[in-house]
C-alpha cells in the first residue's frame, strides 16, 4: 500500500517532520510517499493561505495517480472536498481524522493550535465535522507555524502549558494537536500529561490504511463525483477537468 502524504505548504523541513511521524505508525507494508507543495505559502495560517494551497495540493495528487490513499497534512484540511472530487482513492484531512480519533478515546477533547486566527478556523471545522458535542474548547498558543521549528521559540514548553490548562480548565480527557508541525511533540506531551494526545498525521495514516484494507473508495455519487468537464481560463487552464 502506498499513501501519498501531502504537505500543502512549501516548507521542506516541515514535510520531513510530518513524514517521520507518519512512518512511525505506518504498517511495515505501507509506503509513505511524502510531498511538499510546489506552490503556495511557506506556512498556512489563514483562509487566503488555504485557498492558495489548493492548486499545489491537486498537483501532488495528479503527480501520483496510483497512490492507494492521500493525506492532507495541514490542520485546516485545505482543499479536502476538492481533492475527494478529483480522485476515487480515499483522501483524509488530519483535522477530521484527529477529531474522530479523539472522540473514540474520550468523551471530551480540547484542540491546541497555533494562532488565534487558526483557532477560529478550527472552530469552524469542529462545527462542520459535527464535533461540537465532543470538542470542549479550541485553544491558541499564539505561536506562528514556522516558530515550531525554531528551538529558540520555546514553542514546546508553551504548547505543553496550554495542554495542561486544557485538562484543568476544560476537563478534557484528550488533546488534539492542531497543527501538522506539532507531530513530533506528541509523545513528549503524552508522557507528561498521561492522557491521549492525538496527532492528526498519525491518525490519518492509520485511518487511510483501514479504508484501503476495507476496499473503500470515495463515493462518486452526488457532490463528490468527478469534476464536470468545462473550460478553465487564466492560470487555472491547465487544471480544467477533462472527459
Amino acid at each position: 500500500m502506498r499513501i501519498r502524504l501531502i504537505n500543502p505548504n512549501t516548507t521542506e523541513s516541515m514535510t520531513a517532520t510530518i513524514a517521520a511521524a507518519a512512518r512511525l505508525v505506518a504498517a511495515p507494508t505501507t509506503e509513505i510517499a511524502a510531498s511538499t507543495s510546489r506552490s503556495g505559502a511557506a506556512s498556512i495560517e489563514g483562509h487566503y493561505d488555504e485557498a492558495m494551497s489548493v492548486i499545489g495540493l491537486i498537483e501532488a495528487i495528479k503527480a501520483d495517480p496510483g497512490a492507494d490513499a492521500y493525506v492532507i497534512a495541514c490542520f485546516g484540511d485545505p482543499g479536502l472536498l476538492a481533492a475527494r472530487e478529483f480522485t476515487s482513492a480515499p483522501v483524509l484531512g488530519i483535522a477530521e481524522a484527529a477529531m474522530h480519533a479523539a472522540s473514540f478515546v474520550a468523551t471530551g477533547f480540547s484542540i491546541v493550535t497555533t494562532l488565534e486566527r487558526t483557532r477560529i478556523i478550527a472552530e469552524h471545522l469542529v462545527r462542520s465535522y459535527g464535533m461540537t458535542q465532543h470538542c470542549r474548547r479550541v485553544r491558541a498558543v499564539g505561536i506562528p507555524v514556522l516558530d515550531l521549528e525554531d528551538p529558540n521559540s520555546a514553542a514546546s514548553a508553551r504548547i505543553l502549558a496550554e495542554c495542561e490548562a486544557a485538562i484543568a480548565e476544560d476537563n478534557s480527557g484528550a488533546i488534539v494537536l492542531g497543527c501538522a508541525g506539532m507531530a513530533d511533540l506528541t509523545k513528549h506531551i503524552e508522557d507528561r500529561l498521561q492522557i491521549p494526545v492525538i496527532d492528526g498525521v498519525a491518525a490519518a495514516v492509520k485511518f487511510a490504511e483501514a479504508l484501503v484494507g476495507l476496499g473503500l473508495k470515495t463515493s462518486k455519487h452526488g457532490d463528490l463525483a468527478f469534476p464536470l468537464p468545462k473550460i478553465y481560463r487564466g492560470i487555472t487552464a491547465a487544471y480544467a477537468p477533462r472527459q
